[in-house]
């Protein structure tokens, strides 16, 4: 049976990043893709040209209605934009998903440079979702934003993570795609379980085009934990993913392209 996935997240038009990548990704992965949208953004490979709100009491509704008829085995946040969406995405989970794992991608800025989180809200996400997560799953200046803390290399990452850690999500997976750019290594920093540190590495892409690598990340994880594996082997077969998809990129856009998403991989 495939593992049923509830995505909780904004729309990108340009289909790179956002619901789009991530009902791409779950599908791929032989998962069920299900969402709740949380804004519309009229974006493409330049950056996001507009944004327009979804009411929270609508993005309530995405979320009841699905989880009270089809449910899910993993449910996974990206783009929730302000404090209003939190509430009503907090109040929605505790109403109908308090026992279902939660992938939270806490998604702030568009590849293009884009402000996609209120700054009001950035603490919203620290005291309301973060808690909640099975893993947390930011980049570098996502980190550095829910933290104050710069990371610029990999010991950074393992000292942000515990920071992180200690706000109470289950396992926290700093990417390194920031990290150290010029280098030809890209490391992640996966802490989970009892403060169990692995460490992942793989060549670094010089490429313009992974515009929603962090999206298309979580998603994958979010696929590998509603079918069961465990936190390490989910991350493992995403990182592969992603890794794929970047190799074997459209190269469509003039900006940052998207991914090839519906390339094939080992389950």
């Amino acid at each position: 049976m495939q593992g049923r996935v509830l995505i909780i997240a904004g729309s990108d038009s340009g289909g790179g990043a956002g619901i789009q990548a991530d009902i791409k990704t779950v599908t791929a992965l032989n998962g069920f893709a299900m969402t709740a949208i949380t804004a519309l953004t009229a974006q493409n490979t330049l950056g996001v040209h507009a944004i327009e709100e979804v009411s929270p009491n609508f993005v309530y509704e995405q979320i009841k209605v699905v989880l009270q008829d089809l449910g899910a085995d993993c449910i996974k946040t990206g783009m929730l934009h302000r404090i209003e969406i939190i509430d009503v995405v907090v109040r929605a989970l505790d109403d109908f998903g308090t026992d279902i794992p939660l992938v939270v991608d806490p998604v702030m800025v568009a590849k293009g440079g884009s402000s996609l989180l209120s700054p009001d809200a950035v603490e919203a996400m620290r005291e309301k979702i973060i808690p909640r997560a099975s893993v947390l799953t930011p980049n570098a200046p996502e980190a550095t934003a829910l933290t104050g803390m710069d990371v610029n290399s990999r010991d950074d990452a393992m000292e942000v993570a515990l920071n992180l850690s200690a706000l109470g999500p289950k396992a926290v997976l700093i990417k390194g795609g920031h990290v150290d750019e010029q280098s030809g290594v890209l490391s992640d920093v996966l802490l989970h379980g009892e403060n169990t540190i692995d460490i992942f590495e793989s060549p670094r892409i010089q490429t313009n085009h992974t515009h929603g690598t962090g999206c298309t990340l979580a998603s994958a994880i979010a696929a590998g934990v509603a079918a069961g594996m465990d936190m390490k082997s989910a991350v493992v077969r995403a990182r592969d993913y992603v890794h794929k998809a970047i190799e074997t990129a459209p190269g469509y856009g003039q900006g940052h392209g998207p991914l090839n998403h519906a390339h094939t991989v080992n389950s």
